[in-house]
């Protein structure tokens, strides 16, 4: 009762004979519950007070450390159909082991008899080329034999040519001694016709000296005749050397157009056996991959092609096969508030799914279950999911993993920063602050150093 009335009733009635007084008054149960809610109060408050381990938390999967360890699809690099498959999922390949035979789609490669035509065709285009070859041989003799003749040709030339100049001098000079013999005829003469005129000669020598210098003068004109006919034999060789120049040039030009002819049909040639060669490595390699072989040790995981029969377009997936031996990571997403507290080195504790754990956050020692990591990547650029994603390997210096831990399980990881008390850290979340910022004692240590 509230006991706001003058007319107190507790006063004037008794009520300790009724049966619920005396279950209610006189009990002392309930100061014992006011002193257990007071050493819960004092006991809250004092745990305020005791240290709390800031963390990030971020979620993932297990994956491999090395990129050629994961889990892989078999691509199909040409279009076929499945002829014939030689495992079954589940089964253990070693690498180069056959997993399935295809067969050509492409009425190109129909041909069983495809490479042996080929290379028909280039034993063929070889002999082509060789006979080719033989006849560049053949012009190169031809055009050095013409060259030779043409040389020999010109020397002999030129000495007629020089006989020729010398035959000139020397009909010059008979022609000078021409026209001196006519002056000493001519002075004969007249010293004789003078000495008959004073009769100390007879008429005949006048007569005898007449005719000598007749025969002077006949001389001088034959002399000049031959002088001429000497400088048209000089000519005549000149031109005679200008003609045979350019007849065997004509011939040694016609030569080697034959011969460059040659050369550019054997460059042709050439160039055909080198495609054709090039598709018959094509027509090989396309052979060895109607075979899909396993490119390393490993476990067919899932056939994504299945039946006989069945055709698929180049690039298509075949099958997936897992790695036998993998050296296990953990891939693990962060929110980009945490990301500046993250740094490489550093140990993370890591929950695996389906082994069981109990853990603490905030009290790491006191969690079990959980197994070690260090963190040996930071992606730098955010991923489709809005997070940041790193790559956590085992911790040498711990216990290790479970060995029937497999990819692609998942995983919780715990990054453990610095010690706070446990009313901050209550503070903190309330008002949505991140952790404080962390930097490692290594990175710590090196600044101190420096």
């Amino acid at each position: 009762m509230l006991n706001i009335s003058s007319n107190q009733l507790n006063k004037t009635v008794d009520i300790s004979q009724y049966k619920s007084s005396k279950k209610v008054f006189g009990k002392v149960h309930y100061k014992i519950f006011r002193k257990l809610i007071g050493i819960f109060f004092i006991l809250c408050f004092l745990g305020l007070f005791l240290p709390w381990t800031q963390n990030v938390t971020g979620s993932g999967y297990v994956t491999t450390l090395n990129p050629d360890e994961r889990p892989q699809t078999i691509h199909s690099i040409i279009p076929g159909r499945v002829d014939k498959w030689h495992v079954r999922e589940g089964d253990f390949v070693q690498k180069g082991d056959t997993i399935m035979k295809i067969t050509e789609i492409k009425d190109a490669y129909f041909d069983p008899n495809l490479l042996e035509r080929t290379d028909q065709q280039l034993e063929a285009k070889s002999l082509s080329i060789n006979s080719y070859s033989l006849k560049i041989q053949s012009l190169d003799n031809q055009i050095a034999a013409l060259q030779q003749e043409r040389t020999l040709k010109l020397k002999q030339a030129r000495n007629k040519l020089l006989q020729a100049h010398l035959k000139v001098e020397s009909d010059s000079i008979e022609l000078e001694a021409a026209h001196t013999n006519i002056l000493i005829a001519e002075r004969q003469f007249e010293r004789i016709n003078t000495l008959q005129k004073e009769g100390l000669k007879s008429m005949t020598d006048v007569e005898e000296k007449r005719l000598k210098l007749q025969e002077a003068k006949a001389k001088l004109i034959s002399q000049e005749n031959k002088l001429l006919a000497s400088r048209n034999e000089v000519i005549n060789t000149e031109v005679e050397i200008s003609r045979t120049n350019a007849s065997y040039t004509d011939k040694i030009s016609k030569a080697e157009s034959d011969k460059f002819s040659a050369l550019s049909t054997r460059a042709d040639a050439e160039a055909n056996l080198s495609k054709m060669q090039n598709q018959r490595t094509n027509y090989a390699i396309r052979r060895d991959l109607n075979y899909v072989t396993a490119p390393q040790n490993g476990y067919i995981n899932k056939t994504l092609q299945q039946g006989i029969g069945e055709t698929f377009k180049e690039g298509d997936p075949l099958v997936s096969i897992m790695p036998a031996h993998a050296q296990l990571a953990v891939d693990s997403y962060i929110d980009p508030l945490n990301l500046p507290l993250i740094h490489v080195g550093e140990k993370i504790r890591i929950v695996f799914d389906g082994w069981p754990s109990i853990v603490f956050s905030g009290w790491p020692n006191a969690s079990y279950g959980t197994f070690s990591g260090e963190i040996i990547a930071v992606e730098k650029f955010i991923s489709q999911n809005g997070k940041y994603r790193i790559l956590i390997a085992q911790d040498p210096d711990e216990e290790p993993w479970p060995e029937a831990l497999s990819a692609g399980s998942g995983a919780r990881t715990i990054a453990l920063l610095e010690d706070v008390p446990i009313w901050y850290e209550i503070w903190r979340q309330l008002n949505g602050f991140p952790p404080n910022y962390y930097t490692p004692q290594t990175a710590q240590a090196a600044e101190k150093k420096k």
